[in-house]
């Protein structure tokens, strides 16, 4: 009955009759047009492509300038104080999108409420054109507080332990020769999902189940080479990208054959769910990247203590109530994409800024929600796999010599499925040179600045322990790293690389400083202020943190990897997941232990690895809220860049590990034959 009444009034205010003055009128117009047309995808098996393309009309980059959800369109048009928030509200009714396709009308209902009591309170104000602006923000205010217990129950289950049935059946169950398939999620489907759906059609099924298993294989074996126990555990998440449903279909089989039942998420983006990381299991590629970026801190319109406060205490409880589900969680189980045209955001002045207070806040929450995450699935004993596989927009370069997507497609298919035996050989040899080090120094070559020192664990028992990790293809696929987590005193000098990409960003001329292991200055040149540069770093890098530790230390090997990259000119495509296996790469945050440290983890040659923690992390024994911060950014440095990597002893004895992009390290020079042929 209430979601019938929401539907009747939003007929009214569509068609016009309602006493709210212009130019509030047609934002209200505009927005309940946008819930009547999704609520005619309620309750429909199938949908078509106009229809999906209509739902996402407003937010595509030819509409968007003229649209309520920029807010800087909404500023011009409502007002600098009432257009930022009611762009907002618009945004937070888009999220609905996913629940009116997952059949929670009681989600979608609520986002329809709030947007009739702010409406309600417009037409209260007949001889005002608006209402007192606190008066609407605190309606707003009390909605994310209302309904943070809903929201974080509803969260867990979609990522935890129930995910959206309707997606799950539509991979098991779905004629995957019909491209129509694609547009059942609710989700905006471009030349990309169309592009690999047709793709994924073109292979074989042998061809098919060894990318699967190539995935499903990792999973498995990430619990065996961390000491964990699968047995205990029956649920695994599922994240992928639509057009992949045939992969999928068998990875559900393989997983289901493990004792698994696996849980596909829906995307998520919405206000209420801001102060936590959201995304999705059947994703896709997003209509309008600089849409989100500019709402990515809508949040702080109302962000305050007693909202953490709020949010926290919501998922606590939820946590509580869904406690004997989420120990059942075995990890997320991730095929990851990459290959569209890099995003380079545009500030916009009329977005929503957060204050330093919410800053810490933010980071604050960040922390606090990872320890309940952690504590709730039991952290130290799941895991995790990834793999990457490239989209159809890798091919769709200006000006550049082009490749065909099956090419492409097929490089990195070479590349997630690298011998992992001859990988596992020669970088013991990289081990072994490691562990005499007292600290490695990097420098860069050309137009690279990196002069870096990096402080080593000192082994007490060289033959029973270790300080790197042998890093093969189990939960990071594809093979090729050596890693550890350094000590923080003793650890200084610049990083530096002249671009980089990092969870789909572009970075010009990245540079950090690192004093006693921990960032102490920084900045970028993406932006003629220098200012907005190191925003842009405080935002998408150090997340809100000051200070923060340098948390691992690595050697990426997979230098067919990087011959790749440059064979198909797309190195400045590869995803994070890919690109740190092409150099010596380095972290800031947590370090990859997080919350596992007092797990004993072995290499394969039986020694111990006892180089997890560091003067941040340990302080989970006396001062928990201080030891971890909820991010891990992994910063590469190309070979081409690479002027040295020495390993240096106690007694002052240098070991070459690389020089000029080459590996030099007797019984490593294996490495190099990729490189061959490179400029």
């Amino acid at each position: 009955m209430r979601y019938e009444l929401a539907l009747a009034r939003l007929r009214e205010i569509a068609e016009g009759a309602d006493e709210v003055r212009e130019p509030f009128a047609d934002f209200f117009r505009a927005a309940a047009r946008f819930l009547l047309l999704l609520d005619q995808s309620r309750d429909r098996a199938v949908h078509t492509k106009e229809e999906n393309a209509a739902l996402y009309r407003d937010v595509l980059p030819e509409n968007y300038e003229k649209s309520y959800l920029n807010p800087t369109r909404a500023a011009a048009e409502l007002g600098k104080e009432f257009g930022p928030l009611l762009s907002c509200l618009f945004y937070e009714l888009r999220s609905a999108i996913p629940f009116v396709f997952a059949g929670e009308d009681e989600r979608a209902l609520i986002r329809y409420e709030l947007f009739l009591q702010i409406h309600a309170a417009f037409c209260q104000e007949p001889e005002a054109d608006h209402p007192p602006f606190a008066r609407v923000r605190d309606i707003f205010y009390q909605y994310l507080c209302d309904y943070a217990q809903l929201e974080a129950e509803g969260e867990i289950r979609n990522f935890l332990t129930q995910g959206d049935e309707r997606t799950l059946r539509l991979v098991r169950e779905a004629d995957l020769t019909d491209p129509s398939v694609l547009y059942q999620y609710g989700e905006y489907v471009t030349e990309d999902e169309e592009g690999v759906f047709a793709h994924l059609n073109t292979l074989s099924e042998e061809q098919l189940s060894a990318m699967a298993d190539t995935y499903t294989e990792g999973f498995r074996i990430g619990f065996i080479v961390t000491g964990k126990d699968l047995s205990t555990k029956k649920i695994t998440a599922i994240h992928a990208h639509i057009g992949f449903e045939r992969m999928m279909r068998r990875a559900v089989s393989n997983f289901e054959q493990m004792g698994l039942v696996c849980v596909i998420p829906k995307m998520q983006h919405t206000v209420l769910s801001q102060l936590r990381a959201t995304g999705g299991g059947m994703e896709t590629s997003e209509p309008n990247e600089q849409y989100l970026y500019d709402h990515r801190n809508d949040i702080g319109l109302f962000l305050d203590k007693d909202l953490v406060r709020t949010r926290i205490k919501a998922l606590g409880r939820a946590y509580e109530l869904l406690g004997s589900e989420t120990r059942l969680y075995a990890g997320p189980a991730v095929v990851e994409t990459f290959g569209r045209e890099p995003f380079s955001p545009v500030m916009n002045p009329d977005s929503v800024q957060l204050t330093k207070r919410q800053q810490e806040l933010l980071g604050s929450f960040r922390t606090r929600a990872g320890a309940l995450y952690n504590e709730a699935v039991i952290g130290r004993q799941r895991s995790f796999t990834i793999i990457s596989f490239p989209l159809p927009s890798i091919c769709r370069r200006e000006g550049e010599q082009s490749f065909s997507y099956g090419e492409i497609f097929n490089a990195i298919v070479r590349i997630n499925t690298l011998d992992y035996q001859t990988y596992q050989r020669i970088q013991q040899k990289l081990i072994d040179a490691l562990n005499r080090a007292d600290y490695v120094h990097v420098s860069g070559c050309g137009a690279n600045r990196t002069d870096l020192k990096v402080k080593l664990f000192e082994l007490t028992d060289p033959e029973k322990q270790t300080i790197f990790e042998n890093c093969v293809a189990d939960v990071n696929i594809p093979v090729g790293e050596v890693f550890t987590t350094p000590v923080l005193e003793g650890t200084d000098g610049v990083l530096h690389v002249t671009g980089v990409y990092l969870e789909g960003l572009r970075f010009d001329d990245l540079s950090v400083t690192f004093r006693d292991g921990r960032v102490a200055d920084y900045s970028c040149g993406n932006f003629a202020d220098p200012e907005e540069g190191r925003k842009y770093i405080e935002e998408n890098i150090l997340f809100h943190h000051t200070n923060l530790p340098m948390s691992e230390c690595a050697i990426g090997t997979n230098t067919t990897a990087y011959a790749e990259g440059k064979r198909y000119h797309i190195e400045d495509r590869l995803p994070i997941l890919i690109a740190e296996k092409t150099g010596p790469h380095f972290a800031v945050g947590d370090t990859c232990y997080s919350h596992e440290e007092d797990n004993r983890v072995y290499n394969p040659d039986g020694k111990e690895i006892v180089a997890k923690d560091n003067a941040c992390s340990i302080l989970r024994k006396t001062d928990p809220g201080r030891a971890y911060f909820g991010s891990h950014m992994d910063i590469t440095i190309p070979y081409d860049e690479l002027g040295s990597y020495d390993a240096v002893t106690k007694d002052g004895e240098i070991i070459p590990i690389i020089r000029g992009g080459r590996f030099v390290l007797p019984g490593t020079e294996e490495l190099n034959q990729a490189l061959e042929g490179l400029a």
